[in-house]
């Protein structure tokens, strides 16, 4: 392994690593553009020049590997001198419209132009002017004139899609970055050529002039699109909350995690959380009596939801959860099912048709938290508990997020079952059929409105955190079933997700060891499974 000195600090690094990515080990920062790390190198910007001792001129620092002994320096006064020149090349023709363009206050280009201190451009002649919001697809606008030609996008659809959309065409100063002939950028991963963009060329569609970037807060989180567990972090609006449409969560953006998704994320989790900000939305537990609805208090709900319990045999109740569903909430209605005898557990529905799958991270089951319910032995049958309640042989059913009528069983027959119980009690964030449908209906917190975990289709057990307070009287599953068990005279001491998931820890051997703390911000393995490497690029 090289060992070489960056401003004055020496380090050891593995060979082939190149000196942008060895003085960020340092904390180091060497100004780029162009250069990416998921992405091949094109030493086209020139902005990551540095001095290396007994070097005749400065070198760039992203196709320069570390070899032993090397003596690196970042901020001489040649340095500083040839960066402002680049920086003066790249702010030729770029329009100086900082003020309104979207990408403001998360824009290297304007970062690094306040840092360089390149406030009296000389450029005195006419710009060039190129095209302005072209849509290239669904999700991405490209401003022509803001491009700096650093070709991440481009080298993003050829090297992680290989869908190969985009290319730069025509030359000199006309040369712009644009779609080929007959191509839309309609990939599956399309929204990351936004995140990659190091300026404001390649917007978001559905971000685009929402709200100012500075008015948002960042929570760490996890995508609930699939079984894959995409680390994300998600934008919330809080403090304009007459922007962006009046939504609370205005984007979400991945979070590198090497042994997940690293820098990637699709569309479909990027532009899934609609549902935690939609009219949908329970906010009030309600009872519906023959077609008379009217709303409860907490008290209320639960003391009807144990009413139903205690007029109901056991083996008369079942319960459909949902592999939606958090670790915590799934643990504490396993806790709910041996209390109270109930062996007609499940939470396997089928989707409406099968899920799209490939390579790279999308899976095909589009549930969180599949692996977790498996490992704690919710696996019962729900077709089986469908059949029994047409029967009459389930009289109160209790069903944890999903709208049984969008599945892949027939409508009549999941009328039927839902018709044929005495009591059907419906919990979850949004209405549906099924709630429609629910004697009870309990508003839960979304999962930006809580804290919780997941367990990925590996094994790996990461954390989620509350980004929004919930909307009107929402609160986490967990809670929901801990008063439902507590008001049954059970004996329950969780107040928090936390202490849910010690309990988890404790009962299930999968999880043993386990903890918030050890989980951390890239997740842990669950007992007896072993971390897959992340698929290359490839989708």
């Amino acid at each position: 392994m090289p060992k070489l000195t960056i401003d004055g600090k020496e380090i050891e690094v593995p060979a082939g690593t190149n000196l942008i990515e060895a003085a960020r080990r340092l904390g180091i920062e060497i100004p780029h553009y162009c250069y990416h790390p998921g992405l091949s190198i094109a030493g086209q910007c020139r902005l990551c020049m540095v001095d290396i001792e007994k070097t005749p001129r400065p070198t760039i620092a992203c196709n320069t590997p570390a070899t032993d002994g090397m003596i690196v320096h970042t901020q001489t006064d040649r340095v500083k001198e040839t960066r402002r020149s680049i920086m003066e090349f790249h702010l030729i023709n770029h329009p100086l419209d900082c003020p309104v363009c979207d990408q403001a206050g998360e824009c290297w280009l304007q970062i690094y132009y306040m840092q360089h201190g390149l406030y009296d451009p000389r450029m005195k002649d006419e710009k060039v002017h190129k095209p302005k919001a072209v849509p290239l697809g669904p999700h991405v606008m490209l401003d022509a004139e803001r491009c700096i030609l650093c070709s991440r996008c481009v080298r993003f659809c050829d090297e992680v899609t290989q869908t190969g959309e985009l290319g730069i065409f025509n030359r000199g100063d006309h040369s712009e970055i644009g779609l080929f002939p007959g191509a839309d950028l309609t990939n599956k991963y399309s929204g990351n050529v936004v995140d990659i963009c190091p300026v404001g060329a390649l917007t978001d569609r559905d971000f685009r002039f929402q709200v100012r970037v500075w008015y948002l807060d960042t929570t760490k989180s996890i995508c609930p699109g699939c079984a894959r567990g995409c680390n994300i972090d998600v934008h919330v609006n809080r403090r304009r909350p007459h922007h962006a449409e009046g939504r609370r969560v205005a984007r979400v953006k991945p979070r590198f995690n090497e042994d997940v998704n690293r820098w990637w994320m699709c569309d479909e989790g990027r532009y899934g959380y609609g549902f935690v900000d939609a009219p949908t939305r329970l906010v009030l537990p309600v009872r519906n009596d023959a077609g008379e609805t009217r709303e409860l208090s907490w008290g209320g709900a639960i003391a009807a939801v144990v009413d139903a319990l205690g007029r109901t045999p056991a083996d008369q109740t079942a319960i459909i959860a949902s592999p939606k569903l958090a670790n915590e909430d799934l643990f504490a209605i396993k806790t709910l099912a041996e209390a109270r005898g109930i062996r007609q557990v499940g939470f396997r529905v089928p989707p409406p048709e099968p899920g799209y799958e490939d390579d790279f991270l999308i899976r095909a089951d589009k549930n969180p938290n599949t692996r977790g319910a498996e490992l704690m032995g919710l696996d019962g049958k729900v077709d089986k508990i469908l059949n029994e309640a047409t029967a009459h042989r389930v009289r109160s059913l209790l069903v944890f997020e999903h709208d049984l009528f969008d599945t892949g069983w027939r409508e009549s027959d999941v009328r039927s079952a839902l018709e044929a119980v005495d009591t059907l009690i419906f919990v979850g964030p949004n209405g549906s059929r099924t709630s429609d449908r629910a004697h009870l209906a309990l508003p839960a917190s979304a999962w930006v409105e809580r804290d919780g975990t997941f367990t990925s289709f590996e094994g790996r057990v990461q954390r989620f955190r509350p980004a929004l307070g919930a909307l009107g009287e929402a609160i986490p599953t967990w809670e929901i079933v801990g008063r439902i068990l507590a008001a049954t005279g059970a004996p329950v001491t969780a107040t928090r997700a936390e202490h849910w998931f010690r309990a988890l820890a404790a009962g299930v051997p999968a999880f043993a060891g386990l903890t918030y703390q050890s989980i951390g911000d890239t997740g842990a393995m669950t007992a007896g499974t072993a971390p897959q490497a992340p698929a290359e690029a490839k989708a």
